[in-house]
Parts: C-alpha cells; structure tokens; sequence
C-alpha cells in the first residue's frame, strides 16, 4: 500500500527535522484515535499537551509524530506543531489533482458532506475523501486535509465556525473549486448581531474559491442576494438552489413516501433526475438539491448521485432511527438527532416527527451560544412542537425554562438538569409504540440518552 506520507515528505512540508526514516497511514491529533501506521501529531492547547501522549499514541501503533519537544520515538521536530500541521495541510493540498469542495452554513452541513460523499464515492469508487466526523474547525480542516490521499479524485471538506474570521483562514487552506452554503439560520448567535453578520461570515468561504469555481447558494434563504455578493467577486459561475421556480437546481416535485424518504423529481439546470431520497423531511430534500448542484459542478456522474441518495444510511446523532426494546415490554421508534440543535434544526426534525406514526415524544436539549435572545427561541419551539402534535416532553437544561413555561397546562413536561435526569425521565415517559425524537446541542450530552435508549 502507498504511504500516505513519508518521514522525508513531512520534513519538507513542515520545515522540520526527521529523527528517522519512517512512513504513514494515517494522521491523528487525538492519541485516543490513533491506530496501527498512524502520524501523531501532539499540538500543545490550553487545556492539555500532546506531547504527555506520546507513550499511549505509539503503544496503539503510531508509526511516527510530530513533535516540538524531546522525544524518543520516531518524529519530524518542528518550532510548533499545530503550524506543522496546517503546513502539512498545504501540502496535501498542493499535491492533488482533486476537485475539491468546501461545505458550510447554519444547518445541514454535516449531512450535506456525508450525502455528497456517498454520491462522490459512488462515481469514484474508493478515490473520494471527506472530513470525518465534524472535524471542521481551525484543527479539524487541517486534519482532514492531511489525511487526503494524493490520488484522491473528488474530496469534500466541512467548514464550520462561531467567529466572524474563521472561514476567511480555512477556506485558504482548502482552496475549493466548489463552495457550498447550505442553509443560514440562527446559529451562535451569541457572537453575531444578527443573521445578516451570520450570512457575512459563512460568506467568507468563496473568498478561497479556486478560479473559475462555483458558488453553490440556497435560492429561498432570505439572505441569497448577500450570498451571491459575497460570491461575485470570486467565483466564475454561481449556481442557486430551492423549491422557487427561479432556482438553477431546484424540486419539480417531492412526494413523501410510506417508508418514510422522498420521491424527488430535480431539475439540474437544463438536466432532470428522478430518484428515491431515503431521508425524510423537507431539509433533505433541500439537502440534496445542494448536493445534485455540487456533483453536476465537479462532472460527476447524476445519475448514480441519484442510486447514492436512495441508499443513504441515517447518520448517529443526525437523523438515525432505531427501535428501542422497553423495560416493560413492547418497542418504540427513536429518531437520534442528539448531536446539535438550534431553532431551524429544531423546527425541520419537529416537523420529521410529526409525520410519524403513534404517540409523540421529544427529548429535547436546550439550544446554546444563542445570546441575549435565547429565552424567545426557546418559547418558540412551543408552536412546532403543538403543530407536530408532541403530547409528552422531557426538556433539559436551564434555558429550556421558558418553553416548558409556555407549554405548561398544554402537554406532558418534565423538565430536569442534565441527561443522567433525562435518560430516566424518558425511560418513564415513553411506551410501546411511541415515536421519540432526541435532540439538543451537543454539550448538553442527549448522547447519553440514546445510548440508554440503546441499552433499555
């Protein structure tokens, strides 16, 4: 098998030394991650040091690191590790002949990356790359990009930022030929003023556009024309996406079907796909418009974008279901989407479990880094929540006082501190045949409570 990287390619990207000839597989920053061939790279943070597991990194295999410390094991010595890792980045970058594509916005970026992998993996088979996870912040894009095999075909890398700033830096080191925004809604909003700055920094992405790059922007969001602004100045073609007639991709038609999914018929320019998507909810459909857009960009192959959609598995904590067995017998439908949440989030997956069938249950965690105006977002799920017909909640957190507030007298409540509470809250709460939604940002924890649920 092809090395990733060698000891001597390393040195020459980062400008460091190499103690030995050595070869990897694989690039880890976290030691718990690394496995068998991996290159360890131990970024110095506030909190920790990686250098303090160096020991534990090369007993799981490591085959080298990087290092800005004494060490005793294999290593490229640098001035200062996380630099040595954007510049191996670079690097990275520099080598391929990739078409690459950049994905960012409030809501749906995660899944938009997985659903387009999938697609980009279906046309080249074992010759796409993605960001794992959400490694999509100052360290995880440099990882993820370091980890890009050089003959890499198509790759898609995930952006995310809570700062105005940040897209601005990461989109230099991906250099996309494709820029996505999926969605603009309020997210972090403790550090914006408002949507429009929101807009503005997710904007930031197609300043890195590669020249004659397209810019991928949601047609019905009221912030298009600031999108398609920002993207003037650098990219060669701009493309929309939505259900409006005027969108260049756009959903001729979407039906729902009994298994769940959608039968979406898109209109991909002067081109027209058919094809099963097996996510439900209208933020997929909307999804997979941004997707068909991006694969048509890169001359990716439509037609099996479309096979790819229709065989998409739920991601964990974004929309996977399983059946939960109850400790007094009988099963119920969980919709994990316990990973993150803010208001649209919220409003798309209430909406996914009002189509369900049976008694309605939500766990839901409260929603941060929203500001001073947390409290009305909360009291605002009241009406989705009613309109999806939810009849018993658990609420968690203590921002989640107002909607249970408003709620109260309407609706089964239980509202507790932490997960712990709410994984024994949901355990009483739910019976056979109920339809339970779990969702809250990811600091609340709700992980917790689906794998209680897992394990019930």
């Amino acid at each position: 098998m092809t090395a990733l990287w060698t000891s001597g390619d390393i040195a020459t990207a980062t400008r460091g030394a190499a103690s030995v000839d050595f070869a990897v597989s694989g690039v880890a920053f976290d030691s718990r991650e690394v496995g068998p061939g991996d290159l360890f790279v131990a970024l110095k943070g506030e909190a920790t040091d990686g250098h303090r597991f160096l020991d534990q990194a090369f007993a799981q295999g490591a085959a080298g690191a990087i290092v800005s410390d004494d060490c005793g094991y294999p290593h490229v010595r640098v001035a200062d590790s996380f630099a040595a890792l954007e510049d191996l980045a670079r690097a990275s970058r520099a080598r391929t002949e990739a078409r690459i594509i950049g994905v960012t916005g409030s809501v749906g970026k995660t899944s938009a990356k997985e659903a387009l992998y999938a697609c980009l993996d279906r046309i080249w088979r074992g010759q796409a790359h993605r960001s794992v996870l959400s490694y999509n912040n100052h360290t995880g894009v440099p990882l993820s990009l370091s980890r890009m095999p050089a003959a890499t075909r198509a790759a898609v890398l995930e952006m995310g930022m809570n700062h105005a700033g940040e897209l601005a830096h990461l989109t230099t080191l991906v250099r996309p030929h494709v820029a996505i925004v999926t969605a603009i809604a309020p997210a972090h909003t403790e550090f914006f003023r408002d949507e429009s700055a929101i807009a503005d920094a997710k904007g930031e992405i197609f300043a890195g556009l590669e020249p004659g790059g397209t810019a991928i922007v949601p047609y019905d969001s009221p912030h298009r024309d600031r999108l398609i602004a920002a993207a003037q100045p650098h990219a060669a073609r701009t493309v929309t996406f939505g259900t409006d007639k005027a969108a260049d991709v756009r959903a001729v038609e979407a039906m729902r079907l009994p298994t769940g999914g959608s039968f979406v018929t898109a209109r991909i320019g002067e081109k027209e796909l058919s094809f099963t998507l097996s996510q439900p909810g209208a933020h997929w459909v909307s999804n997979a418009l941004a997707v068909l857009a991006a694969v048509d960009a890169v001359g990716g192959d439509l037609g099996l974008a479309g096979l790819a959609l229709a065989e998409l598995g739920g991601l964990a904590g974004r929309g996977a279901r399983f059946t939960a067995t109850l400790p007094g017998g009988g099963e119920a439908l969980v919709i994990d989407e316990a990973y993150n949440a803010n208001p649209a989030s919220m409003r798309a997956t209430l909406a996914v479990l009002g189509e369900e069938a049976g008694r309605h249950v939500a766990v839901l965690g409260e929603m941060r880094e929203l500001g001073h105006a947390s409290a009305d977002y909360h009291a605002g799920l009241a009406e989705p929540m009613l309109a999806a017909r939810v009849e018993a909640a658990v609420l968690v957190g203590e921002a989640m006082r107002p909607l249970a507030e408003r709620l109260e007298g309407r609706i089964a409540i239980v509202h507790c501190a932490d997960a712990s509470a709410a994984l024994a809250a949901a355990r009483e709460m739910i019976a056979p045949g109920d339809a339970v939604l779990v969702k809250g940002s990811n600091g609340v924890g709700l992980a917790r409570v689906i794998a209680g649920l897992k394990g019930a």
